[in-house]
């Protein structure tokens, strides 16, 4: 939580206010700011402090130190829309270990929302436990979902799956923030979520909160490849099992 507090200090000194020279592409349309490392760097400060005997994998900075035990760090999830000013982004830390996540923390700094999980104690949402929704299924189910310019030639097969998905749902947000939506999961806003492609430091706090509030996550084709594969399929049990039938991509 301390290091989350520590990006999210510094990411609010930077909200709209960025000097725009100080935003670059690391591909096309994927952005990254003096925010995102100025985050970072405060993060890590705070990590390395207290457990330097842990690795790092950060989105800006990389992979340093023991794989087998270590931190995954998004400093900014929602770069573009921080960028371009929207209100929806995040700090995302994360432990994990050969058995997959340990501790889990996201905040999101501009509601002073802060989302926290220990492996096999559970969820919280500011201190209060947290569980994901009573949501029967997918019919009226809420749900969230995200597609990046990087989809590429994946875009017709989520485009298939998005058709397929959306007249069940009672409505679809696409924000823009992973780590987020992950998050509102897990706390009972959304009902769902699905997604393909992301990175490691995208869901890997995310995916504890929701498993630690009673919720499930599978790949499209409902296997436990999503970590590897990016691609997650994500709910409280009765919608995340029609969902994921729903998106299967076969």
């Amino acid at each position: 939580m301390a290091a989350a507090q520590a990006g999210g200090k510094v990411l609010l000194g930077y909200f709209r206010k960025l000097d725009p020279a100080t935003i670059t592409e690391k591909t096309k349309n994927d952005v990254v700011s003096e925010a995102d490392r100025a985050a970072e760097a405060a993060i890590r400060a705070e990590l390395d402090f207290h457990f330097p005997q842990y690795g790092f994998l950060g989105e800006e900075g990389g992979s340093h130190g023991s794989a087998d035990i270590r931190w995954i760090v998004d400093p900014l999830d929602g770069t573009l829309n921080f960028v371009q000013g929207f209100p929806h982004w995040c700090v995302s830390v994360a432990l994990w270990d050969a058995e997959g996540p340990v501790v889990g923390c996201v905040l999101d700094p501009l509601r002073d929302d802060c989302f926290l999980a220990v492996r096999g104690m559970g969820a919280t949402w500011n201190g209060k436990p947290m569980r994901v929704s009573q949501q029967a299924g997918l019919d009226g189910a809420f749900l969230a979902t995200g597609f990046a310019f990087q989809l590429g030639e994946r875009w017709p097969a989520f485009n298939a799956a998005l058709g397929r998905v959306f007249p069940r749902a009672k409505g679809i947000r696409r924000a823009g923030s992973a780590a987020l939506d992950l998050a509102h999961v897990a706390c009972g806003i959304f009902d769902g979520y699905f997604e393909l492609g992301l990175k490691p430091w995208d869901l890997a706090a995310g995916a504890l909160l929701v498993q630690e509030a009673g919720g499930v996550i599978t790949d499209w084709e409902g296997g436990q490849g999503w970590f590897e594969t990016g691609n997650l399929v994500v709910g409280n049990p009765g919608v995340q099992r029609e969902l994921q039938a729903c998106l299967h991509l076969s």
